[in-house]
């Protein structure tokens, strides 16, 4: 039943697709290969208008399946999920980009959506041309674009380029600009994708504060994300995909939590051998992660005045120069609290590392991080360089607790100390005398 209380309602909505697979076998020598393609040239010059006479398999995919929520007017809802739970589908369904195969949406409002570098932006024309294409798409007159111009192009910091076609734009250049003219010209719901990873970090703080003036604002704001910073500093609410259906829609803690209590992640280890996808490129590859308290157990929690090592095993395939270990930790805030990295002992760079298993491990001592929950990505940096074999974010999940019966933590005050860090520092106090 259709309500005015929700401006985005979701009703059995499911998404299918149909895939095909070939029946054949494979060709593993090149005199197959060629009598195979010899048929299949004399099949088509008998009976040139009959259909592919290849047999194929048929399967139905649901990339969606029994989709329900409701969302009120001016919550901001994060979306988050393995890769393949159906999170961009769903994006698409909820743009009008794709049609449902069952069940329907109903939203209320305009709706400007950021789904990919180059969604709603015509190539050949301007920046310029391209702000007012966007906006007379969202319905809105000229001169209510012409009242947001400035605003936007501040924001997307695309001045100089303002008047030259966006095909000649950077991928971050498009994303600012495309951003800017999502979140300025006042849709009553805002979608956006992870595509604002391609920015960067000061450009992604920028968008997530304009996203919660958003919200602030009146207006709806739904964002996917595998940041989950970011989602936890940003979202009221947060929706579960896994396997193309909610597995929880409730507050982002609660949901955050259950999503890295999966796949032993909760249990603060992550086992890449044990899964399809093992991060890394030709010449590295990473295999284990975890965080272990002071007895070497495996651990998601550990109090605050006791030490936590953090661990990860990978692999080179090949001899390499100067690769580089890094930790980077994030509080619940979106924070960045520190980049930690194993700085090659040769100043040049040339310290070679055979090839082979290695364990890359970090030792943080007691009393030094505040309590609050963290979250730990991983990397394998390339020396001098500004890429990576790998680049693995937010992957593991770890809470320091404070039971608050340490006083020599927080002194006798029992409330929530601030900051990210609360180190426990050398201090003198003397008497002095007066003159």
């Amino acid at each position: 039943m259709i309500s005015d209380n929700y401006i985005i309602q979701v009703s059995d909505l499911g998404k299918k697709y149909i895939i095909g697979h070939q029946k054949q076998a494979h060709y593993h020598t090149l005199r197959d290969s060629m009598a195979h393609w010899g048929r299949g040239i004399w099949q088509r010059l008998r009976r040139p208008l009959s259909p592919n006479q290849e047999k194929v398999d048929l399967e139905e995919f649901w990339a969606l399946k029994d989709i329900n929520f409701e969302m009120p007017q001016g919550e901001r809802v994060g979306i988050i999920g393995p890769n393949g739970a159906g999170k961009s589908t769903l994006l698409k369904i909820l743009s009008r980009i794709t049609e449902p195969t069952t069940g329907r949406v109903h939203i209320r409002g305009r709706v400007s959506s950021l789904l990919e570098v180059g969604t709603g932006f015509h190539p050949e024309l301007t920046g310029r041309e391209n702000i007012f294409l966007n906006g007379a798409i969202l319905g809105m007159t000229r001169a209510e674009i012409k009242r947001k111009f400035d605003e936007i192009v501040a924001f997307a910091e695309v001045e100089k380029f303002l008047d030259t076609p966006v095909k000649r734009y950077s991928s971050g250049m498009y994303v600012r600009l495309a951003f800017a003219v999502a979140a300025h010209l006042e849709p009553e719901i805002l979608i956006v994708d992870e595509v604002l990873a391609v920015g960067d970090g000061q450009f992604q703080k920028k968008c997530l504060r304009k996203m919660e003036d958003v919200g602030q604002e009146g207006r709806t704001v739904l964002f996917v994300s595998h940041n989950m910073p970011m989602i936890a500093s940003l979202c009221d609410r947060c929706i579960l995909l896994n396997n193309g259906r909610i597995c929880e829609y409730d507050t982002t803690k609660k949901v955050i939590d259950l999503y890295y209590s999966k796949d032993g992640i909760g249990n603060g280890e992550v086992d890449f051998t044990r899964r399809d996808r093992q991060p890394g490129d030709k010449s590295a590859r990473l295999l284990k992660v975890r965080t272990l308290n002071s007895q070497g157990e495996t651990t998601t929690e550990i109090r605050i005045d006791e030490p936590v090592t953090v661990e990860m095993e990978y692999e080179l395939l090949a001899d390499n120069l100067g690769v580089t270990p890094e930790f980077v930790f994030w509080n619940a805030e979106g924070v960045c609290v520190f980049d930690a990295q194993d700085t090659p002992v040769d100043p040049r760079g040339e310290l070679k590392k055979e090839k082979g298993l290695y364990l890359a491990r970090c030792h943080i001592p007691p009393d030094f991080l505040n309590d609050g929950t963290y979250y730990i990505g991983f990397l394998l940096s390339k020396a001098f360089k500004t890429n990576w074999h790998f680049n693995e974010k937010d992957i593991l999940m770890l809470r320091i607790v404070d039971p608050l019966d340490n006083i020599i933590t927080r002194g006798w005050y029992s409330g929530k100390i601030p900051g990210v860090v609360r180190p426990v520092l050398q201090w003198e106090s003397v008497k002095m005398s007066y003159n």
